[in-house]
């Protein structure tokens, strides 16, 4: 039991080291430490150990980077770290334990990835290892192949890593040449065209972290911004709100509340789009961006796709409420939208990836594909305890800005706000719990990068042969070693 002991605390020690790479942490070069100790760890173990130790490394990987969980679900949390963590497991028994492992590896972790980005209830893409790589050179990689090529190449570093203490100098030089290879393949990719800059203003109006919707007044949260929207500084071409901070029962053109957003916009004479939250009565709620010319009119829209499982919509809700009644969750759901995700304003078309679905790389990709020449995520992160899932969400948006050579607008109602440019550098971020406006002059952008036109498929395409091939290397050795046997006794 003790040995039993020691080896998870290596395993979850070791995986504990790529959690320390990722936000709020940042130290980026960890990931590829942990990912070689990783390798070690599993190397010439059977497929029950290579499934256990890839287990404890993902729970000391996940547990913490995905702590931020608990404030939606503890069980949820719970369940979530140790079925993602099975994922890895699975993932290793699928790599050769000897010669191959260490082509085997970056696959199955590429694999991974996919499989926990997607399910179940649509997956959950936080704490990854692009996330990991938002601050290293690597970034820049991610408009060859996007976020599942990152991966593969965190990978390829864990194996030069290992390889390098081995003094197995072939491996070692093969996966310097990967990563240098994608770095070269980074300077030469496209990686978009400027069509001109807009002066925007992002409006945080601050206010109390940590805070639920049924403990806060709705109206307090709109009149905070409606307050600090007094601080924009005309003329201005764009204003952008935060994700619902507007609250309320019916169409927003409706309310009370869609007339002061309505006299806004012609009070600053510039397009605002605002994050509504609008009541459907017993079918659930919207949760949209919405467009208001300088008139004052509603011109277009864009309707949440991706919704938070546990915070947005309960799946599973008539069995879970009869096992647990009082669970503390939300008696309605939000209602999934439909549309492209992209909306048309007078200053030219925006790709639109509300808050959770900026961790989704398909969102961006899409609204980048429908013509978006600026990528805007309105957000919502007040809910949340400490900042793990906040200084994440940059990570993420400075990920979906090299991935498709787009600006990106964070717009937080308590943080974190912030400007990020097509190259992935945060220009300007917010505080938390601070009212501020950030002014910036933005690019707008057009053409599509390789990881915009080629999108995920063919990474896990490619994770699959270099899986098989990795078995089939693994399958020589024996053959060539009961040669060597044969001989050896003959001559003897």
């Amino acid at each position: 039991m003790r040995r039993r002991l020691l080896t998870f605390l290596k395993c979850a020690g070791a995986g504990a080291l790529v959690a320390l790479s990722m936000p709020p942490w940042g130290w980026w070069p960890l990931a590829f430490v942990g990912i070689a100790l990783l390798d070690r760890l599993v190397a010439d173990r059977p497929r029950g150990a290579r499934f256990r130790r890839g287990m404890a490394f993902g729970l000391g990987w996940l547990v913490p980077g995905m702590f931020w969980m608990v404030d939606l679900t503890l069980p949820g949390w719970i369940m979530a770290e140790l079925l993602y963590s099975s994922y890895l497991g699975i993932a290793l028994m699928l790599c050769p334990p000897g010669k191959g492992r260490r082509l085997a590896i970056p696959a199955a972790l590429v694999l991974f990835e996919a499989f926990r980005w997607a399910w179940p209830f649509g997956g959950v893409p936080l704490a990854t290892l692009p996330m990991s790589q938002a601050a290293s050179p690597l970034l820049d990689t991610a408009r060859v192949a996007g976020a599942l090529g990152l991966v593969a190449l965190v990978g390829a570093g864990g194996m030069l890593l290992s390889a390098a203490v081995d003094r197995q100098w072939k491996t070692t030089a093969i996966a310097a040449a990967v990563l240098a290879g994608a770095l070269v393949l980074a300077g030469v990719a496209p990686t978009g065209a400027p069509a001109g800059e807009l002066d925007v203003a992002i409006v945080q109006g601050g206010g109390p972290q940590s805070t639920r919707a049924a403990d806060t007044d709705e109206r307090e949260v709109f009149e905070r911004h409606l307050e600090a929207s007094e601080d924009v500084e005309t003329p201005v071409d764009l204003v952008i709100w935060p994700e619902n901070v507007v609250n309320v029962e019916g169409d927003v053109r409706d309310q009370q509340e869609g007339e002061e957003l309505s006299a806004l916009a012609q009070e600053l004479d510039a397009p605002l789009i605002a994050g509504v939250v609008e009541g459907r009565g017993d079918a659930g709620f919207d949760n949209a961006a919405i467009v208001w010319n300088a008139d004052g009119e509603v011109v277009d829209r864009y309707d949440k796709v991706r919704r938070v499982p546990f915070g947005e919509y309960v799946p599973l809700r008539g069995l879970i409420e009869s096992v647990a009644p009082g669970a503390g969750f939300s008696n309605r759901d939000a209602i999934a939208g439909e549309g492209p995700a992209v909306v048309d304003t007078p200053v030219g078309p925006m790709a639109v990836a509300i808050s959770w679905e900026v961790f989704f790389g398909g969102r961006a990709r899409e609204g980048v594909e429908e013509g978006g020449e600026i990528l805007l995520n309105p957000t919502n992160g007040s809910s949340y305890w400490l900042t793990i899932l906040q200084t994440q969400q940059v990570a993420s948006s400075r990920l979906r800005a090299v991935e498709n050579g787009r600006w990106v607008l964070q717009a937080a109602p308590t943080g974190f706000s912030a400007i990020v440019d097509a190259e992935g550098d945060v220009l300007q971020r917010t505080s938390i719990s601070e009212r501020e406006v950030m002014h910036g002059t933005v690019e707008r952008r057009t053409g599509l990068t390789w990881a915009t036109a080629l999108g995920d498929r063919p990474m896990i395409a490619a994770a699959l042969w270099v899986l098989a091939i990795a078995w089939l290397l693994s399958r020589e050795r024996p053959r060539d070693d009961a040669r060597t046997t044969q001989v050896s006794s003959t001559v003897s």
